[in-house]
């Protein structure tokens, strides 16, 4: 395996087929291949696996590129189109054949078929056994042909995989693939290793279900004499149930995360512990996981989703963001959310709140909610509860406390002080008088700290905010 030492550099990719949303397990899998790459120097490439011309659309590439970019992947160079590349995979196809290690097969799908009913019937295996594949040439008609590679029949392939261990394939279990077909298009399972050749890829990490893929691709690695990268089958997300994870379990595509209001560092923080452990490191910066990650550390169990862990870790985030950048952070989910935008004013006002309602938030819903005073105008339309607060003996102290305001030093001791005072000359404690300042200040009753809401506001907007209840 390479390291930092290493003369050859490491070189992961990432291949989606855009034939829908980015999966959160697609997420997850390029976030291992670009920490494992950007942790010792090496290269993350993006291939589109988009083959399939049917199913494959730019929507769906714009997409995993809008995904990838949200969540801080950045890859090197141009994404690669696999389908731009199929002459390649023809190529290396035709080279097979000139070096025995394929054939030319004229077996039409109905004689395959034929083969399979009769194995069924007799109780034998339905992998299909050309006969062309030791024919002489001579003998080939003037016919549409596939080529297939000449698999070894007996003895085992081995992948020496860096999570899975050593997985061992019978080769009596593993037909002769097609490698390109009748039309002259190479198949997938074909252009995948030609693609990962020329691309240099020394790190094959993707999901467990092409754990089978990589014993017949290994074969075509050795039929044309090339360096079988290592390979690091990663097991697949369940959800809470245990189950595969699907719709029925929630978000699945990653733009819903993004949606929800997740910070993107928060969602690459959760992912990275998911289903990979350092110690019992549970919350880190993108620099200690860079350091950090290592294939060795990749569990073989399926790992499962967690919404509260998710809430917590990005609770984590939220808290230690740079107010600049949260900013940013917060409008981009908002475009996202599809709702309104900030104008402004409720952008001054989220800026200067957000040294004081970032602390306890989980998500960006959870955080606009608890700066809403300082997004709301005068006049406050009042939560029912808000109102109940103001009674007659609520507006006394308020009343008193104005004054004392307008003269009041604007520092937390100096209100805390100023407010505590006004409640003790009405014989009530401190508490007895915040929640009619909530109620003035914020139209609610559950916000953040009076005091604070005071500081963001400001003493003319406090003064203006109580003064409309008080008249």
């Amino acid at each position: 395996m390479s390291s930092p030492s290493s003369p050859t550099p490491v070189v992961t990719r990432f291949a989606p087929s855009p034939t829908g949303y980015l999966h959160i397990g697609g997420a997850r899998t390029a976030l291992f291949n670009w920490l494992y790459a950007r942790g010792r120097g090496g290269k993350f490439l993006l291939r589109i696996e988009d083959t399939d011309r049917e199913r494959s659309t730019p929507e769906a590439t714009a997409a995993i590129l809008r995904g990838l970019e949200w969540l801080g992947l950045d890859w090197d160079g141009e994404a690669i189109s696999q389908f731009a590349r199929r002459e390649r995979h023809a190529e290396v196809a035709r080279e097979m054949l000139a070096r025995g290690a394929a054939y030319k097969c004229f077996s039409t799908q109905e004689e395959i078929e034929t083969f399979r009913e009769a194995a069924r019937a007799e109780g034998r295996s339905t992998l299909f056994q050309s006969p062309w594949r030791d024919a002489d040439p001579a003998s080939h008609p003037n016919a549409p042909f596939v080529i297939r590679l000449k698999a070894p029949r007996e003895g085992v392939t081995v992948i020496e995989d860096a999570v899975q261990g050593a997985v061992t394939f019978g080769n009596d279990q593993l037909d002769d693939m097609v490698c390109l077909r009748s039309d002259g298009t190479p198949t997938y399972m074909h252009a995948v290793v030609v693609d990962d050749h020329d691309m240099k890829v020394t790190h094959i990490i993707r999901g467990d279900d092409h754990l089978t893929n990589a014993a017949r691709q290994v074969q075509i690695y050795r039929a044309m004499g090339w360096a079988v990268p290592v390979f690091a089958h990663i097991p697949l997300i369940h959800g809470p149930d245990g189950k595969k994870l699907s719709k029925r379990h929630g978000a699945v595509g990653l733009e819903e995360y993004q949606a929800m209001g997740y910070p993107a560092a928060g969602l690459r923080n959760y992912l990275t512990r998911l289903g990979w452990s350092h110690g019992d490191d549970e919350l880190f910066d993108d620099a200690q996981a860079r350091e950090w990650f290592d294939l060795p550390g990749i569990g073989r169990a399926p790992a499962r989703l967690d919404f509260k862990k998710l809430e917590s870790v990005s609770g984590y985030h939220i808290a230690r963001a740079a107010d600049a950048e949260l900013l940013l952070e917060i409008e981009a989910y908002l475009v996202a959310a599809e709702k309104p935008a900030l104008n402004a004013a409720q952008r001054d006002g989220l800026r200067q709140a957000l040294p004081y309602t970032k602390e306890r938030a989980k998500t960006f819903p959870e955080l606009l909610e608890k700066a809403h005073f300082a997004l709301t105008t005068r006049p406050l339309e009042l939560e029912p509860k808000a109102a109940a607060a103001l009674d007659a003996t609520a507006l006394g102290m308020l009343r008193d406390l104005t004054p004392q305001l307008q003269n009041a030093s604007w520092k937390r001791e100096a209100l805390e002080a100023t407010a505590a005072a006004v409640a003790e000359a009405h014989g009530l404690g401190l508490g007895k008088l915040a929640g009619p300042l909530r109620a003035a200040l914020a139209g609610r009753i559950v916000t953040p700290s009076v005091f604070d809401m005071m500081l963001v506001l400001g003493r003319d907007e406090t003064l203006a905010r109580i003064g409309d209840q008080v008249a």
